[in-house]
């Protein structure tokens, strides 16, 4: 099969696609399977009842609801009760918040280049219960990257989480996360990883990335908008549960579930699964592709551009996430310049990154120009987009 058969069949799989728009938003939620629309159209269809019914209709339901909790176990190399569906990764990382208690005095060791989502609920915490919040603070510069060597000063065998990153939503930098994991675990601290960022671009291995805690949105790879978080076994002796008081409380569903998986998502996780597995290495390479076209022309024009995260195209180093300023522009000013003369969808902001554009990088409100890639974009996409770059610089100041 040619290259170009290939990507038509990748991109026939994607309802949306078919439509006369260019998705360059991806960070912010990526086109779903069309398997998985289906999926979901049945099962409100045929099955939509309440879970542990008797009845064959209900049965059918459960079954379907716990084929979804094991796919997607499996699919991170977990236990089917070390995971919990939820509506968003904010509203999981929230409720693991609850769960979790310290005693006053302990410390906890925050990144300050995380979304919002895994920082929230950890100054929260902190100020709940009496703990000691450390910031851990980037290597500086336009590339700043969460290091062993900046997160070493900051633990003693008072630390008792650590919370990163795996990849910013805005950078696009790959964090060593097994690393990090090593050093936090050499103290006998937790360590919580967000990975929405790191999961539509790379396989998940919760086993041999070390964490206790990692959490991500299925909408972002390719399918419902539900999300998911993982708790080590382990780690769970360190939870409360929050379910109700009559309730089995074993798994990390019982514990913080709270009925907010939505069935009909849940289920049709099977498909994003079966999809992804017999995808990645062509993902990885195709993607690599993408972001080494945009970048070599961005650092080519390094007196127009400043490129925030890894500079370098090396998938081993970063994902096709990519953000930047344009000289003489505001992020805004740059998206919709360019948004007037072609179909191509992408943003400008902060991204809910708000601490790592405004402290880190230091840019104002409007932050950054992020053209965030998956795999199926094509280079003529890419292409088609530097050429609007390049016409927006030759334009002028705004």
């Amino acid at each position: 099969m040619s290259f170009e058969d290939h990507q038509k069949e990748v991109r026939d799989k994607f309802p949306a696609l078919q439509q006369d728009q260019v998705f360059f938003d991806n960070a912010g939620g990526s086109q779903t399977l069309g398997t998985v629309i289906d999926s979901i159209k049945d099962y409100l269809s045929s099955t939509n009842v309440q879970l542990g019914a008797s009845y064959d209709v209900g049965q059918k339901s459960t079954s379907a609801y716990r084929a979804g909790y094991q796919a997607a176990a499996k699919y991170i190399n977990a236990d089917p009760d070390e995971i919990v569906f939820g509506p968003s990764t904010t509203q999981l990382l929230r409720n693991l918040s609850y769960a979790l208690k310290f005693r006053p005095g302990d410390e906890i060791v925050v990144s300050r280049i995380d979304h919002e989502a895994n920082i929230a609920p950890w100054v929260d915490l902190a100020e709940r219960q009496n703990l000691v919040l450390k910031w851990w603070k980037p290597t500086s510069g336009p590339n700043p990257k969460l290091t062993v060597e900046t997160l070493t000063p900051l633990i003693d065998e008072k630390t008792k989480l650590v919370t990163c990153t795996h990849t910013s939503n805005i950078l696009g930098t790959i964090t060593d996360v097994r690393a990090i994991a090593d050093v936090a675990h050499s103290v006998g601290a937790l360590l919580c990883v967000d990975g929405v960022a790191y999961a539509p671009h790379r396989r998940i291995d919760v086993k041999a990335f070390g964490v206790d805690f990692y959490c991500f949105s299925w909408y972002k790879v390719y399918g419902p908008h539900v999300s998911m978080l993982y708790g080590s076994w382990s780690a769970q002796t360190q939870l409360r549960t929050l379910g109700h008081f009559f309730n089995p409380s074993a798994s990390l569903e019982d514990k913080l579930g709270l009925a907010g998986g939505a069935y009909e998502l849940v289920q049709s996780i099977p498909k994003v699964v079966k999809y992804l597995d017999l995808k990645w290495p062509d993902i990885i390479s195709h993607e690599g592709l993408l972001q080494q076209r945009l970048l070599r022309y961005l650092r080519t024009c390094a007196g127009d551009f400043t490129i925030y995260g890894e500079p370098k195209e090396e998938t081993s180093l970063r994902v096709a996430t990519i953000s930047f300023s344009v000289d003489g522009y505001d992020a805004q000013a740059a998206v919709e310049f360019v948004e007037k003369r072609t179909n191509y969808a992408f943003r400008w902001g902060t991204f809910y990154s708000d601490r790592l554009v405004r402290q880190t990088l230091g840019l104002g409100k409007d932050g950054v120009v992020r053209v965030s890639m998956v795999h199926y974009n094509t280079l003529e996409e890419v292409q088609g987009l530097i050429h609007a770059l390049m016409d927006l610089v030759s334009y002028g100041v705004y």
